[in-house]
């Protein structure tokens, strides 16, 4: 078992594009649908596996293009410094001075090494400044406990 570790910021706006954030239903619309729907269908069945936003599901980003592991840890431990060196590069910017409390943070991290360790997944979001959005993931690989048959994406 490892870690892989994600990072995005951007736009509340573009965070909010769930449709690409979930996976496409296992089947198409069906025949006579209107047209939209199938084009829908269609453009998420292309984009999901691609596009850099951060999945509904966690286990998900698995499936995303490699380019995307920001880092890589066999011990849970490793990956939750990762995940407290990112917050901590962040919080200045955190929208919420409750976020930046560093007691808080600190807890954020113990706790997603406890996840890990027991292997599951871990994910974390914020508001920042300028209302953009930061999202970051930690995803248990080899196998995934959510979603067991998704690849290792370095593999």
């Amino acid at each position: 078992m490892h870690h892989h570790g994600y990072l995005w910021t951007g736009p509340k706006e573009r965070f909010d594009q769930e449709a690409l954030r979930r996976p496409p239903h296992p089947e198409p619309a069906p025949a006579g649908s209107r047209p939209e729907l199938i084009q829908r269908y269609r453009e998420v069945v292309t984009e999901f596996p691609t596009v850099d936003l951060p999945p509904i599901e966690t286990a998900y980003w698995l499936i995303k293009p490699r380019s995307l592991v920001r880092g890589t840890w066999e011990e849970a431990k490793e990956a939750a410094v990762w995940l407290g060196e990112r917050l901590a590069e962040h919080a200045s910017r955190f929208a919420s001075e409750k976020d930046r409390d560093t007691t808080r943070l600190a807890q954020v991290v113990n706790a997603a090494a406890e996840r890990l360790h027991s292997g599951s997944d871990v994910s974390y979001g914020c508001y920042l400044e300028r209302p953009l959005y930061l999202s970051l993931a930690v995803v248990t690989c080899s196998p995934n406990h959510a979603i067991p048959e998704l690849a290792c994406p370095v593999a």
